[in-house]
């Protein structure tokens, strides 16, 4: 989520090694919560034995809210001109592992795109864990006419580049831009695809699509998207953000892949999340996680992490926390299960009463529990960190879309589906 994103620094990397104490009587893995460095909670993995102490789970810092006064309609010159920017504070950088498989870009550019020849290769694969970047990082510039250009470099690499514009019903248009090249024997090569679409309902998108490989078998691809529309029941502008990334060796059985969104209205309801995957040879890992505010103060979170051997070992961690005003609960599982089947796991749990009361429960398998009531603060994120000011401020390249002339006396065709409003 470039640089206010939401990251869950997941499990192993490709390349590292999850190792368990050997003094553990119980050899599980227990993925433990840190404190928060941006809007969502930064995880990595720890190993413990079974008789550790009673885990506690942080609270996390808020962000600022939007304004409460505007309506929120689709005016996307309103929007770029009026909205009041959130100043919140600048959040940490990501741990983000770089990519296991690295590009040769010096090598690359050199012999698919000299200068002044055609498009410049942008083929570096993308990396783990940066969530959805903003759209300056991508340097989208569409051409205004159409072209259709080829070329072949000395060294016999080829380059190619072209633009165009499709039309369609309800005043639909899409500008594109398609550009790539590979070398000579066609090891290396990369594509790019830029677009931006509108129509006259005041639906408008920007995106991207890349990918590519490299002489070691390397492979990658990585799409890009965000989207300006008018929710169809709410009436409300609505911009919603998202990514896809992924990328596969080709020395060895590993691999990984990312799915990244997010959703804002105009009045503060948000929706984020990601879902990931990862092997190395005989690992693989998975984590899944959400956050939902209602723009109301009610605030929803969640991860489900796991991870397992060829040779039957499993491991994983889940919690979820609800809260409104200041009253809501916590619980959570860590779990491991042996090449055998044996299976521990500690639960655990937290209700705060809203009074300065917090009820703490929990139990493993080992027999371990605890049941008391402590004198302690609530502490939750009831804002986004990184809000509806703020992507609107990140996206003045996707308000700047416009339209076809709508002739007059023409008005635009709004389909709402079958779909039913949501649950209040």
């Amino acid at each position: 989520m470039a640089a206010s994103a939401s990251s869950r620094g997941f499990t192993a990397p490709i390349g590292a090694t999850v190792e368990v104490f050997p003094t553990s009587p119980n050899g599980f893995v227990e993925f433990r919560r840190k404190k928060r460095s941006s809007i969502g909670g930064f995880f990595s993995i720890q190993c413990c034995c079974s008789d550790s102490v009673m885990p506690i789970r942080g609270g996390s810092g808020s962000g600022n809210g939007v304004d409460k006064g505007d309506d929120g309609r689709l005016d996307s010159k309103k929007i770029t001109a009026n909205y009041m920017r959130t100043q919140a504070s600048s959040p940490m950088p990501f741990a983000s592992p770089q990519s296991r498989f690295v590009s040769k870009p010096e090598k690359f550019f050199s012999r698919c795109t000299p200068r002044n020849s055609g498009p410049k290769s942008r083929d570096s694969p993308p990396k783990r864990d940066t969530g959805i970047a903003n759209e300056k990082d991508w340097g989208i510039s569409m051409l205004n006419d159409s072209v259709n250009e080829t070329g072949v470099n000395e060294d016999g690499s080829t380059w190619y580049r072209e633009s165009g514009e499709d039309l369609g019903d309800n005043g639909y248009r899409c500008r594109w831009t398609r550009m790539g090249g590979q070398s000579s024997d066609g090891t290396l090569e990369w594509k790019e695809t830029w677009w931006e679409k509108s129509d006259w309902t005041g639906y408008k998108e920007l995106g991207v699509e890349k990918s590519g490989k490299n002489v070691e078998g390397d492979a990658w691809w990585e799409t890009w998207r965000e989207v300006l529309h008018q929710d169809e029941w709410s009436n409300l502008a609505r911009i919603e953000r998202s990514a896809q990334k992924q990328a596969k060796s080709g020395t060895e059985n590993a691999g990984w892949y990312e799915n990244w969104w997010e959703k804002y209205d105009a009045k503060g309801w948000t929706e984020k999340g990601a879902h990931k995957y990862g092997r190395l040879n005989e690992q693989s890992w998975w984590e899944k996680w959400g956050e939902h505010y209602d723009g109301r103060g009610s605030v929803l979170k969640w991860t489900d992490k796991w991870a397992e051997t060829e040779l039957g070992t499993k491991w994983g961690d889940k919690w979820e926390e609800k809260f409104f005003a200041g009253i809501g609960s916590r619980q959570g599982e860590t779990w491991h299960v042996s090449p055998v089947g044996d299976r521990w796991s500690r639960t655990w749990g937290e209700e705060h009463f809203g009074n300065g009361k917090v009820h703490k429960y929990g139990k493993s398998t080992t027999g371990e529990s605890w049941d008391i009531v402590v004198d302690e603060g609530t502490y939750y994120e009831a804002e986004p960190h990184y809000g509806w000011a703020d992507v609107v401020g990140d996206s003045s390249q996707l308000l700047s879309i416009q339209p076809r002339d709508r002739p007059p006396g023409v008005f635009p065709s709004m389909d709402f589906g079958p779909s039913l409003p949501p649950e209040v």
